[in-house]
């Protein structure tokens, strides 16, 4: 193996790490999300430990580079990863969704260091990343604003009109990742309507102008080759970076199956999730 290959296994077993974290701290917890954090996972870990100019000892400090979770409930994935990274230590996490806990059930900035956004209701995230590499740029920072956006939460028009402004204002330190998993809450194909997000959404995005760029977000060194040209291709245009994911991701009976959106997994599950993940015997 060449240093590079050994790093990716380094960072897939980080990865490992995270869904183990995940799925014990929503059994724990007894609620929480785990199909979207899933399909998260791998891009979290690319983001956190290769990506991002970040300092888990300096959480607040002036030129890091910034990253805002719009898709909050996927927050617990964000979590598990800056755990391992050490901007807290990893017993916290058992004290998720917890009254007096700094790990709410989606991110809150005012009690947690490190995380530049709070978030939670849908569609949201997108506008404030706009607004922090407005502020950057007119404060000559050089700084990058990444964002992760999910497929169901673009049917939402906030993105749309965030979409046209970041474009509008040529914002090329800003970064937005589909997590494009195709699969939200309720499934598809239902009597009551609910309708999937868009099969391709690259058209959308290049007509409101930003530069799109497709990935295979589990592939984690084609994801930080790619994220790290995003970051780089300063052409007047903000980046999208379509992550084509799995719900469910790394976890056989749970992965493209809707019902495990927002599920708490029995004992037996558990034990039997993380036999799947190498993290129990």
């Amino acid at each position: 193996m060449t240093d590079s290959q050994e790093r990716i296994a380094e960072l897939q077993a980080i990865a490992h790490r995270v869904r183990a974290h995940i799925l014990r701290t929503i059994h724990t917890a007894q609620g929480g999300h785990i199909g979207g954090p899933l399909s998260a996972t791998d891009m979290l870990v690319a983001l956190y430990y290769e990506v991002m100019n970040i300092d888990p000892a300096n959480p607040l400090w002036e030129d890091r580079d910034r990253f805002i979770m719009s898709k909050g409930h996927s927050c617990i994935a964000q979590y598990a990863v800056m755990a391992e990274r050490g901007y807290f230590p990893l017993s916290e996490l058992e004290t998720f969704d917890a009254i007096d806990s700094r790990l709410q059930a989606h991110p809150d900035m005012t009690k947690l260091p490190g995380l530049d956004m709070s978030t939670g209701s849908l569609g949201q995230g997108l506008s404030p990343s706009i607004g922090i590499a407005i502020g950057a740029r007119m404060r000559g920072k050089q700084f990058t604003t990444y964002v992760m956006i999910g497929d169901g939460e673009s049917q939402e028009g906030q993105i749309w009109e965030a979409a046209y402004i970041a474009s509008r204002y040529r914002l090329d330190n800003l970064v937005a990742i589909l997590d494009h998993n195709r699969l939200q809450q309720y499934g598809w194909h239902k009597p009551d309507g609910i309708l999937p997000p868009l099969d391709n959404p690259r058209p959308m995005w290049e007509a409101f102008g930003w530069e799109v760029f497709d990935v295979d977000g589990h592939d984690i060194a084609a994801f930080i080759e790619t994220t790290r040209r995003a970051k780089t291709t300063r052409n007047g245009k903000p980046v999208l970076v379509i992550a084509h994911t799995i719900k469910g991701k790394g976890v056989s009976f749970m992965e493209n199956d809707y019902l495990w959106h927002a599920r708490v997994p029995t004992d037996d599950e558990l034990n039997r999730a993380l036999v799947e993940l190498g993290a129990l015997d």
